[in-house]
Formats: C-alpha cells, sequence, structure tokens
C-alpha cells in the first residue's frame, strides 16, 4: 500500500486532467500528457467513471457540486476503490487536495461524502447495480451498441474495454528474431512469451527505456491485434505499395520490415507525418512521408496504381478504449455514423489508385459493425470487380479486445483484373 505524502498534488493534476475531460476536451489536447502516478489516477478514474459518478451523485446531498469538486471527489473515489491507498489516506488527502485547488469552502463536504462512502460501501455496489452506466463503465449507448452486436459475449467486452491494456513487442526481423529477443528480455529480468512470428507479451508493463536495444530499432511496441496487418496484406518484395492513414507510423514500419516494398505513407496532419518519420529512422527504414488527405488524389497521387493499400482509417478507437479511456465518455452515438460516412469516402478513393488484381487492407480499431462488417459488404456489394477473399491467417476478420490484444477489425478487398 502507497504512501500519502505525494497523493495530494496528484490528487490536483488528475483532478484538473478529468474536469478538462469532463468539459469535453480529449487527453490528446493537453499540451503536457499526465504521467506515471498522474496518468494512472486519471485513467483509471475515466475508466471507472460510470462507477465514480453514480457514487458521487448517490451519496451527495446538497445537489450537483462545482465542476473541480466534483472531478476531486470522483478521482478520490477511484483512489479508494483501487485499495492502492490507506482509506484514511485518501481522505486525508482529499480534503488537502481541496486546500492547493482552492476549494476551501468545500473540504468539509469533501471529508463528509468519503467518509459516508467507506461507511456504505458494502452496499453500494448493490445500490448502483440497477444503472447500467454504474456498472459497466460504458456510456448506456455504447453499452446498447455492443449488446445487440455481440449478444453471447457483450459482457466480456465492455469488461476488456474496462482493464488495464496488454504491452505487446514487435520484434524488428531484420535485426533479430523473437526466439533471439525473447532470450535478451530474460536476460534483462523481463517476463515475456510468444505471441505469433514477432510479437512478444509481457508479463508486466515496462518502460520503453527498460526494453534492450529499443533506441537502435530492434523492437518497437505495437499491440499484438495491430501486428496483424503485415500478415493480411500478403506482401512481397518490389510491389508498390501505400499506407493512406499512416500516423503513428506502427503498421508502416511493419510493413518496411517485412519486406523490401516501395512504401508511400501518408497523413492529413503533418505534425504526425514528422513522427512517423522519426519511427522510421529509429528502425533504419525509409519511406516516402507525405502530408496528404488520400481522398484528394490530385494533392498527392501520380498517377501509378499501387499493388497494396493499407487503409487503416479514422475510427471510434471502440476496441482501444481501455488505452484511451477518456474517448468512450467523449463520443456520442451520431459520431459512429459520422465515422462510417468518412471512411467509406476513404475507400472509395483509395479503390481508384488500386492496381488490377491489387488488394486494399480496410483495418479500424473498432467492434462496431456499423464501422466494419456492413460498411466493407456494402462496398463489395455495389463495387464492380470488388470482391472479398479470405484473410491470409485465416482468422475471423473482427478480433476483439482480450487479455492478449486489442480489438481490431480486417478486410481484403481485392479488384478483379
Amino acid at each position: 500500500m502507497k504512501g500519502s505524502a505525494a497523493l495530494a498534488p496528484t490528487l490536483v493534476e488528475a483532478t484538473r486532467a478529468v474536469a478538462r475531460v469532463a468539459s469535453g476536451r480529449s487527453l490528446a489536447e493537453e499540451r503536457t500528457a499526465p504521467r506515471g502516478a498522474v496518468l494512472d489516477l486519471v485513467h483509471g478514474t475515466l475508466r471507472a467513471y460510470g462507477r465514480v459518478q453514480a457514487v458521487v451523485r448517490a451519496l451527495s446531498l446538497r445537489g450537483e457540486p462545482e465542476e473541480l469538486v466534483q472531478a476531486l471527489l470522483w478521482c478520490s473515489v477511484y483512489a479508494l476503490d483501487s485499495r492502492r491507498y490507506a482509506d484514511y489516506t485518501v481522505v486525508d488527502q482529499a480534503v488537502r487536495a481541496c486546500t492547493l485547488l482552492e476549494r476551501w469552502s468545500a473540504k468539509g463536504y469533501v471529508n463528509g461524502l468519503l467518509r459516508s462512502l467507506l461507511r456504505q460501501r458494502s452496499s453500494m455496489d448493490e445500490r448502483l447495480r440497477a444503472d447500467p452506466q454504474a456498472r459497466y463503465q460504458h456510456p448506456a449507448w455504447w453499452i446498447d451498441a455492443v449488446r445487440a452486436a455481440y449478444p453471447q459475449c457483450w459482457e466480456e467486452v465492455l469488461a476488456a474495454g474496462n482493464s488495464h491494456p496488454p504491452m505487446a513487442l514487435r520484434v524488428n526481423r531484420r535485426r533479430a528474431s523473437a526466439s533471439e529477443y525473447a532470450g535478451r528480455l530474460a536476460a534483462a529480468g523481463i517476463a515475456a512469451r510468444h505471441l505469433g512470428a514477432e510479437a512478444l507479451l509481457l508479463d508486466h508493463p515496462v518502460p520503453v527505456e527498460r526494453l534492450p536495444g529499443f533506441m537502435e530499432g530492434e523492437v518497437s511496441v505495437q499491440d499484438a491485434g495491430a501486428q496483424r496487418a503485415a500478415r493480411c496484406l500478403e506482401l512481397a518484395s518490389g510491389q508498390r505499395v501505400l499506407d493512406a492513414c499512416a500516423a503513428p507510423g506502427g503498421k508502416s514500419a511493419h510493413l518496411l520490415e517485412t519486406a523490401d516494398v516501395a512504401l508511400t505513407a501518408l497523413d492529413i496532419v503533418a505534425e504526425r507525418c514528422a513522427r512517423i518519420a522519426q519511427n522510421l529512422e529509429r528502425l533504419g527504414l525509409s519511406a516516402s512521408v507525405r502530408a496528404a488527405d488520400c481522398t484528394r488524389l490530385e494533392s498527392w497521387w501520380d498517377g501509378v496504381p499501387f499493388e497494396r493499400i493499407l487503409a487503416d482509417v479514422p475510427c471510434s478507437s471502440s476496441g482501444v478504449v481501455r488505452r484511451h479511456p477518456d474517448v468512450k465518455w467523449l463520443r456520442r452515438q451520431s459520431d459512429v455514423a459520422a465515422f462510417a460516412t468518412r471512411q467509406a469516402a476513404i475507400v472509395d478513393a483509395l479503390w481508384r489508385v488500386l492496381a488490377p488484381n491489387g488488394k486494399l487492407l480496410y483495418v479500424t480499431c473498432s467492434v462496431f459493425p456499423q464501422e466494419n462488417e456492413e460498411l466493407v459488404e456494402s462496398f463489395v456489394a455495389h463495387t464492380a470487380g470488388a470482391h472479398r477473399p479470405p484473410l491470409a491467417d485465416g482468422e475471423p476478420a473482427q478480433w476483439l479486445p482480450g487479455p492478449q490484444r486489442d480489438g481490431f477489425y480486417y478486410a481484403v478487398i481485392q479488384k478483379q483484373a
């Protein structure tokens, strides 16, 4: 159990970050992203957001508190639920945080509500069981969508979205084999197991600085689900390949590690293109990286078709929400349809630059069929010359999030000659 020395300042920083999310701002917009204990508290609070909100509502006897006090209570409730600190420590440090936040008048209220929770802790779960958002810790519309799509396992999908994400590595096959690198990890005291040809799953996450050869390009951090792209594209040396929505560059790098292809990597945001270039440089790889909207062909395409296209399209991120727990509370139901419209426009544009017999790999990190199966089936049904061969790895198109990987969707669409 952790000590109390730094908890009040940590609560203050986490409170401010969570309050900004509550006002509609993404954590990705933060100039200085939360780190360390603050990040842990922020992510934990947001993963349990439905519950901590319901707890504060249930125990607040004077109406809804003002924004910062409310966010402080949410973070404090999560800290109590996490059992990482002694109960008295959380209550004491939350009251001290009121002073640091200049909310002196809220000290008694914060103290009273948290002590009330401690007295009622054993009955609280039963009280909240009838509230789906508190029980499953997702928005109601999200719960309904997942239940409709996966009636046999919807609760497991939601539970995965509340869990801590796994940390998987992709070994650069140009530098070492997965077996060789696993030996280096073991020598460094880092336990890992194999997941496929190049993927290793760590028993416990570690900072990248601890990974042997990371800065030298021997390994990258990449979810095992994301590593599926290179296998499904069936690359061969000399092919002309497009990664149409490439940032931050993990899949681009994997394609180049897999085969000697001529790769063009696009992203609509110039700053993200700089990150692609940095990642490729670390790994000793090269590609043509351009800032461009892949749907505006006149701004970037030279008229020569591509034999392989990776369309890792913008999506709801519903399959990776445990890595970005603010997303599930910032998304709206209407966003899914908006993403599907954008995704369809991207596929329509990229189809025009795909060579005869070429393959387009459509990828999302979503679990919503509207962005996945429904969109692909509609495109194939209405597009002359489009057909959908089986995936090269023999696996289903939809991978749901679980202990070993995040949720991803993959579909190959081939252009008949």
